[in-house]
Order: structure tokens, then sequence, then C-alpha cells
């Protein structure tokens, strides 16, 4: 009842921030006539081919089983539940997880829709469920502890905050305060080492990217949404020098509002984003388009309404995870 009440207030909140109701479409299409779970859904470091093409495509279940939940959790209809326990059964019996927060950022709905329909979920399937959640935020858990400080760019930059946004929200859907209260201390950590006073984050020193700088802040933002329905403002929260996820999204906004410009990778020092814009790739190259930062504004203006118009002007409905983040 806990996470329910919570959420429901985030809930109320949005739709009258919104002007409309939030609540789940009446009808959904499933991305395909079955689960498409796959043992591995590694797409990092590589340009698409076809193996990453399957990936991307199995990836549409996720929102699929959220919008199910959602929908479920107004309805209460026993058929959409069962459907959503054979995803759940499905991607839990075939994933290994490889603890590779850029491959697994997508579980990220995963999560969100089994805090939802966890307790009218089937025994076994919630109990699998729960096993599965549970081995991975342990998992990540463990890895950011034994790395607290290894210098290694990937517990500092984008990784640790997709890292910080599957614990977080892993803590929320078990219900397990002692692991919520370790992604708090991960997330403090990571104010303290990729947000700079004034807001700059340390992946667009290093990419010279406004990409990365979206990449890096919108998983944080879910998992202070997360953390939002247990009555922890982690937006506002300051780091050691007063920097604060709220100053990084200040820091993006005159970019967002067209005010400022920017070349996208120009001089940043990865070999692979020279690669995929020799590869023509789309978004690593050019002049940086506002829109890419639409949820960005979606997510901060739960914390703070003042974000609403710039979040309606670069996309006029907010994402689907957001409107109906869980109930």
């Amino acid at each position: 009842m806990w996470l329910r009440a919570c959420c429901f207030s985030l809930l109320v909140s949005q739709a009258a921030l919104a002007g409309e109701p939030c609540q789940a479409p009446t009808s959904i299409k499933p991305p395909a006539a079955q689960p498409q779970a796959m043992a591995s859904l590694h797409t990092e470091g590589k340009i698409y081919g076809p193996l990453q093409r399957r990936v991307v495509k199995a990836r549409h279940d996720f929102p699929y089983m959220l919008a199910l939940a959602n929908q479920w959790q107004l309805s209460q209809n026993p058929q959409q539940l069962a459907t959503l326990s054979h995803y759940f059964d499905a991607w839990v019996s075939h994933y290994q997880l490889s603890f590779n927060p850029i491959d697994e950022s997508h579980f990220d709905d995963f999560l969100s829709a089994f805090a939802i329909s966890r307790q009218g979920l089937p025994a076994d399937i919630r109990q699998q469920t729960a096993h599965f959640i549970r081995n991975m935020v342990e998992g990540y858990l463990g890895l950011m502890q034994a790395h607290q400080l290894d210098k290694h760019n990937e517990w500092h930059n984008n990784w640790q905050s997709h890292r910080i946004k599957l614990v977080t929200l892993g803590a929320v859907a078990l219900n397990d305060k002692k692991l919520l209260a370790l992604a708090h201390q991960a997330f403090r950590q990571q104010l303290a080492k990729n947000i700079q006073p004034g807001g700059e984050v340390w992946d667009f020193q290093y990419r010279d990217a406004l990409h990365y700088v979206v990449y890096d802040i919108e998983p944080l933002l879910r998992a202070a949404l997360a953390a939002n329905t247990q009555g922890q403002d982690w937006f506002r929260e300051q780091g050691p020098q007063g920097q604060s996820l709220k100053q990084a999204v200040d820091w993006l906004t005159p970019y967002a509002k067209g005010e400022k410009q920017h070349q996208e990778f120009v001089h940043t020092k990865v070999a692979f984003d020279k690669k995929r814009q020799q590869a023509g790739v789309k978004g690593f190259f050019g002049l940086w388009q506002p829109d890419r930062a639409a949820n960005v504004y979606w997510a901060a203006s739960i914390f703070d309404s003042s974000y609403l118009p710039l979040a309606k002007k670069l996309r006029v409905k907010a994402p689907s995870w957001l409107l109906c983040y869980c109930h």
C-alpha cells in the first residue's frame, strides 16, 4: 500500500501539471506475438547490425510490460495479469545478467512493471522475478562498492548513472529499504564525482557532446523519481560542493531552449564516437537537437513545475513511463 499511495500522489501532481488525466492506454498492442526474451542484450560498443536490431526489437517487450501493468492496475483484468506473468516468466527464464549497465538500462520499465503488479502476480512468478531483480540489484551494488576508489571512467560517468537507476528502481520494486539506502549512497557519490559545481557533468568534458549530458542525467532523474515515491528528494539534494541534479538540469536548459548551440563530439576523447561519426550514425555529428532532452524536462517537471513549459515545447506529451510511472 505504501508504494501505491506514494505513486498515486506523484500521478495526481503530474496530471495537474499536464492539465490532462494520467491514465493507462485503453488498448495496447504487443510488439510481437510472443515474448522476445533473449539471453543477452548486448549492443554497447557496437555499430548496429542484424543482431543489434534484434536486440532493439526484443527490448520493446519492456515498455509493453509497463503499459500492461498500468492497464491491469486500473482494470484488474485477470487476462492482462496472465499475459504480464507470461512475459516475466519468459525473461527471467532466458536472460543472463551481464552487469553491463548500458546493455541492461532498458530493464527500467521491467522493474517498474514489477513494482506495480507484484502483489497480484502468481506466487511462483512473483518469487522468480523478485529473485532475478534481487540478483541484479545486489550484483550491481557489489560491483559499485568494490570499485569505489577505481579511477576508470565507467565508475563515475554515464555508466554509473545507469547502474544507479537500475539499483534504485529495483530496490523500490522489491520494497527493500536497506537496498534503497545503498542506492542512495551510490547516488550521493555520483553527485560528488560526476556533477561539477554549477551543474556541468563529467561526460560533457570528456565526450564534448550534449548527447551524453542527457544520457548521464536522465537515468539519475528516473532514480530520483523512484526515490520520490518513498518521500525522498534526490533532485535537490546537494553534493559536497553544493552540486545537485537540479543544477545539472539547469546547466542544460539554455541549450534546450535554443539560446545556446553545440556541435556534437568535435573534441571527444573516445575513439568509438569518431567511429560512429564515420559510419554516419545519427546524433553523433552536427548540431545537437534540443528535442533530445524532452524526457529530462518532463521528468524534472515532477519536481518543479517551472520546467513544464519547456518540456511541452520539446515534446507535447510526456513519455509513457512518466505519465503512469506507477500506481
